[in-house]
C-alpha cells in the first residue's frame, strides 16, 4: 500500500537535548518495544482521532537552537485537523513546550542539585504518550511485578490497539479509551488474566471515556487528583503518577513514590534516609517546577 506523507519542522523550547529524550525512550519500560530508534530518530505510532499515524521525528538542530524533522505516514490522505491532532500529540508526548529556564534559575541555586542539572540539561520530560496510557500503567503496576505489568500492558496493545507497516517493520499503538469503551470486563480479563485488574480496567476505561483530554491538561492539580481518586482502585500513588507522568503537572513532589524518596535521600541526606517532610521542603524552592526536580532527582542522582 502506498502510505501518504506529511512533512515538516517542530521548533521545541530552548534548551532543549533530543539525544536525551532518545535515551530516555532506550530505558523507559512501560513503551517497550514501542518505537524504533536510530541514531538521531525515533518512530513511532498513535492514534490521531480514531486513525492510526506514524511518526518519525530526527534532530535537525543543537540544544540552544533545537529543531526537529517530522514526516507523518497514514493509509489515508491527510488533512489540516488530523495534522494538528498528531503534532499536538507529539508535542505533549515530549514536552516540548516546556520552559525549562526558570528551573534551572531555581537548580543554580541548589549546589547539591547542579551536578544533577548539568548532567540532564535540556532533557524535556518524555510522558507516556497518552493519559489513559499512563494511567493503564499505574493501574496494571499496583502490587504487581514489573515483567507481569509489561505483559499485560502489551497483551492489551496486541489485542485491542492498532498497528501500520512501514517497510515491513509493524507499528504497534496502544488503544485510546475509545477504543476499549466497548470492551467487556470479561475482554478485558482475557488480556490481562488477573481479576482484580481487569475489573479496575474497566472502571479506567469507563471514567477515561467520559471525560475530555482537555480537561485533564488544563484542570487544576487538585481537580485531576480528585477525579482520579474517585476511579476504583486509584490513590495517592497512582494519582501522583499520573498527574507527573501521563499530564506533565510538575508543580508537586509525587512523595507517595519511593524512588524518589530514595533518590533525594542519596543525593542531599549522604548516606540518611529522609523523611517525606523532609523531600517536600527540599522540593519548596522549585515551586512549579517541584515534579521536574524530583524527576531529575530519580534520573540522575
Amino acid at each position: 500500500m502506498q502510505l501518504h506523507q506529511e512533512t515538516g519542522y517542530l521548533y521545541p523550547t530552548a534548551p532543549f537535548d533530543f539525544q536525551k529524550s532518545l535515551t530516555m525512550l532506550k530505558t523507559f519500560v512501560p513503551m517497550q518495544d514501542e518505537q524504533v530508534l536510530n541514531g538521531q530518530t525515533v518512530t513511532k505510532a498513535i492514534y490521531a482521532g480514531d486513525r492510526i499515524i506514524v511518526f518519525q521525528l530526527t534532530d535537525q538542530g543543537s540544544i540552544d537552537q533545537p529543531r526537529l524533522g517530522y514526516t507523518l505516514y497514514a493509509e489515508q490522505p491527510f488533512d489540516e485537523a488530523t495534522i494538528a491532532i498528531a503534532l499536538d500529540r507529539i508535542s505533549f508526548f515530549l514536552s516540548l513546550d516546556d520552559d525549562l529556564v526558570p528551573f534551572y534559575d531555581i537548580a543554580r541555586q541548589d549546589s547539591e542539585f547542579i551536578p544533577v542539572m548539568e548532567t540532564l540539561y535540556g532533557y524535556h520530560q518524555v510522558k507516556f504518550i497518552t493519559p489513559f496510557a499512563s494511567a493503564c500503567w499505574a493501574s496494571l503496576a499496583q502490587r504487581n511485578l514489573r515483567n507481569t505489568t509489561l505483559r499485560m500492558k502489551q497483551a492489551l496493545r496486541e489485542t485491542y490497539g492498532g498497528r501500520m507497516i512501514i517497510d515491513d517493520v509493524a507499528y504497534n499503538v496502544f488503544p485510546e479509551a475509545r477504543q476499549l469503551a466497548g470492551v467487556e470486563e470479561g475482554g478485558l480479563l482475557l488480556a490481562v488474566r488477573n481479576t482484580r485488574k481487569a475489573e479496575y480496567l474497566y472502571s479506567l476505561v469507563q471514567a477515561f471515556n467520559s471525560t475530555d483530554e482537555t480537561f485533564l491538561r488544563t484542570g487544576s492539580y487538585d481537580e485531576i487528583d480528585g477525579w482520579l481518586r474517585s476511579i476504583k482502585g486509584f490513590g495517592e500513588w497512582s494519582s501522583t503518577f499520573i498527574l507527573l507522568r501521563g499530564l506533565g503537572k510538575t508543580e508537586r513532589v509525587p512523595l507517595s513514590e519511593k524512588a524518589t524518596i530514595e533518590a533525594a535521600s542519596r543525593l542531599y541526606g549522604h548516606g540518611q534516609d529522609l523523611s517525606r517532610k523532609e523531600v517536600a521542603r527540599l522540593g519548596e524552592p522549585y515551586a512549579a517546577y517541584q515534579g521536574y526536580w524530583a524527576h531529575y532527582l530519580r534520573l540522575g542522582a
